[in-house]
């Protein structure tokens, strides 16, 4: 095939405002995925769509495994709660208690869609 450009488990982008963690959740446009480097803004940097990756949550929640997880770009946290302005990223694939500050997340490697109100 002569229009395959790449698997698409990664892509890379610019840098938000503020830059990138290596090892934080980041949602650029509608793409949201995990920075493989530490980067400053503008600055090019891989985000990983797809994996399982241990991600800061909001520590005043319990989860359960296969919990859909959604992200919040305002706070860069990841949540079990659906609510306005937070973005579905994939499921818990380990039970995490009330309170900690991090769980476990594979990634959907799908674009950003927000979450609708149930």
């Amino acid at each position: 095939m002569k229009n395959y450009i790449q698997p698409g488990k990664t892509l890379t982008v610019t840098a938000p405002a503020g830059g990138c963690t290596s090892g934080k959740a980041y949602k650029v446009g509608g793409i949201i995925g995990v920075a493989s480097t530490t980067v400053a803004a503008g600055e090019s940097v891989e985000l990983q769509l797809e994996g399982v990756f241990q991600l800061e949550k909001v520590s005043a929640q319990a989860w359960a495994v296969g919990d859909p997880i959604y992200f919040n770009a305002t706070s860069g946290l990841v949540t079990n709660a659906s609510a306005a302005g937070v973005v579905l990223v994939g499921i818990a694939t380990a039970a995490a208690v009330n309170p900690s500050s991090v769980g476990n997340v594979r990634l959907n490697g799908t674009l950003g869609i927000a979450a609708q109100a149930v």
